[in-house]
């Protein structure tokens, strides 16, 4: 959350408007150098991917490997000629327009997954470059009752190659851009929020099969083929179809796991065919969609009382409710373990845990940012009050402290700025029997890494009951 005034970011985004439609290029760097994007986030087996390369070497080399329980390498490609391009000054928004250097049809062979490409340029004194596509499980193969969507759109978000993010804190010119483009290198977060689910669940045996957010939105009926589908880490940017489709999902009776914090925070509209957000984010009025009085699709909060569709009814918890634990100067010393408050639900079943118990604070579980809900105390116990839009069958079974940093509320004065809410690991079924749980944090999966009892047998109760 940066702390602008509402003046300086109307400011800031009128600048940014007027940098995009400049035609300044930007200078690439002065050594030897590589980039790349691909022309689709995802594939399934017999798809083409198109690798969009600039670098100022004539050739590059391509190393493709799979990333999940081992890193395994499944295809190298060596002497592909490239070329360097300029960078347009819209490169972040409007994207790179780089020509394709290299095609290759995915083998019928590979396994659903993350695949991250390394390119190296110039031998081995040269640049070296990374980008990742995503394969889907093809119609031909058999399926998990597993996806777990990775959270792309946060990848693009918080990338500023080519220019602007959608943060101000790390833009070229400090200022906040209100739209990112796809076709250009984007940054993965991969490795630091799903990685360390994925390499716990694959090494228990875990079948899993992946896609990205925006399958969610352009490939829904690839749901039908789960029981259960994952959101790990740091899930902030949803578009309205995404949220359509799975919520449809729950209410005919699938399952849903957020092992995430920050989940669904953020409304986004894509366009160009998946390969481009839009977010105006703190400043809605500036939305070109405010004047046209359906403000339903505003690409601000999803709790704002303009859009009227608070992340709770999906999810059941909100940042709105939540905050920051451990990080942005919140709870700096806090313990980072969820209180157990309904030790007999099936969720903490086999972990020994009793009404009061504190775990998962050794790997600080709970962290960086987290999701609650407006709750009243009842007999020492949490009950939500569902005036936030948390469904009427929510269970709170675990709190953590966590409070807004100094500044974030000033766009929603009805909270004072030292409101302390919390971190809520929770669930809740829906009326067509499909169950969502929560964890309301997006450092859960420290938990996995660090080998915490409490946590593997939690996570094992979630995937065991729901996946089946």
């Amino acid at each position: 959350m940066v702390k602008m005034t509402l003046r300086m970011m109307m400011l800031a985004m009128i600048i940014v408007g007027l940098r995009d439609h400049s035609n300044a290029e930007q200078l690439p760097p002065a050594g030897p150098y590589v980039f790349g994007y691909t022309d689709q986030l995802s594939y399934v087996p017999g798809d083409t991917v198109a690798f969009h390369l600039s670098s100022n070497q004539p050739t590059v080399d391509l190393t493709i490997s799979r990333v999940g329980a081992q890193t395994e390498q499944v295809h190298q490609e060596v002497g592909v000629a490239c070329a360097a391009h300029p960078i347009a000054d819209r490169a972040s928004s409007d994207g790179c327009d780089w020509p394709v250097a290299w095609t290759m049809p995915i083998p019928s062979d590979w396994k659903s997954g993350y695949y991250e490409v390394t390119v190296k340029a110039g031998g081995d004194a040269g640049a070296q470059g990374s980008l990742f596509f995503v394969v889907r499980a093809g119609d031909s193969q058999p399926k998990s009752n597993i996806l777990l969507q990775l959270s792309t759109n946060t990848y693009n978000a918080y990338t500023n190659w080519g220019g602007h993010s959608l943060y101000s804190y790390h833009d070229r010119d400090g200022l906040q851009g209100h739209q990112v483009s796809f076709d250009r290198p984007i940054g993965s977060q991969f490795g630091k929020w799903e990685l360390p689910f994925v390499r716990w669940a694959e090494t228990n045996g875990y079948s899993i099969d992946y896609a990205v957010n925006s399958d969610l939105e352009f490939h829904p009926e690839i749901l039908a083929d789960y029981r259960l589908v994952l959101s790990v880490g740091h899930d902030e940017y949803w578009s309205s179809p995404m949220r359509d489709h799975l919520e449809r999902f729950i209410r005919e009776g699938g399952n849903v796991a957020f092992f995430s914090g920050n989940t669904c925070c953020w409304q986004v509209r894509s366009g160009n065919n998946g390969r481009t957000l839009t977010s105006w984010k703190q400043t809605p009025n500036m939305d070109p969609l405010y004047r046209t009085g359906d403000h339903r699709l505003l690409s601000t909060a999803w709790s704002h009382h303009l859009v009227g569709r608070p992340e709770n009814e999906l999810t059941g918890v909100g940042f709105l409710w939540g905050g920051y634990h451990r990080s942005h100067g919140q709870f700096m010393e806090g313990s980072g373990a969820f209180t157990v408050h309904r030790p007999d639900h099936w969720l903490f079943q086999g972990t020994g845990l009793k009404q009061g118990d504190a775990f998962g604070g050794k790997d600080s579980i709970v962290g960086y940012e987290c999701d609650g809900c407006e709750m009243k105390w009842i007999d020492g116990v949490p009950v939500p009050t569902h005036n936030d839009g948390t469904p009427k069958t929510f269970q709170i079974l675990g709190t953590c402290e966590a409070r807004w940093a100094p500044g974030d509320s000033y766009w929603y004065d009805r909270f004072p700025t030292d409101r302390v809410g919390a971190a809520v690991l929770g669930s809740y079924t829906s009326a067509g029997g499909g169950t969502v749980v929560t964890t309301g944090t997006t450092d859960w999966a420290h938990g996995l890494r660090g080998g915490d009892a409490a946590v593997i047998q939690i996570t094992k109760n979630i995937l065991d009951r729901l996946s089946q």
